[in-house]
């Protein structure tokens, strides 16, 4: 089996999940989230810079439809990954070894 299929394969799985999974996700606060409310210092929270952006809180700005919003959101930034590690992949395996 070729690499491109297999590497196709994992993009369209990737992008099913993200697209389809990403709604059922739990709503529950992650790990230092429940750290801060158990101990009482959650409100003491701060925005970060990036929490007006159009992906922010998992979802996708000036969409109504939740479902929608959470499922733009999911496969954009799986796109963005899966772009990132492809382009850094073909930059390393481009390399010849004189140049290392």
């Amino acid at each position: 089996m070729k690499t491109t299929w297999v590497a196709l394969g994992i993009a369209v799985v990737a992008l099913i999940l993200a697209g389809v999974v990403s709604f059922y996700a739990s709503s529950s606060p992650d790990g230092l989230n429940r750290v801060a409310e158990d101990k009482g210092f959650s409100n003491t929270e701060k925005d970060h810079a990036a929490a007006d952006g159009p992906l922010a809180g998992y979802e996708t700005k000036d969409v109504g439809n939740a479902r929608a919003s959470k499922a733009i959101a999911g496969i954009t930034g799986t796109v963005v990954v899966l772009l990132l590690a492809g382009g850094l992949t073909f930059v390393v395996r481009r390399r010849h070894p004189a140049q290392v």
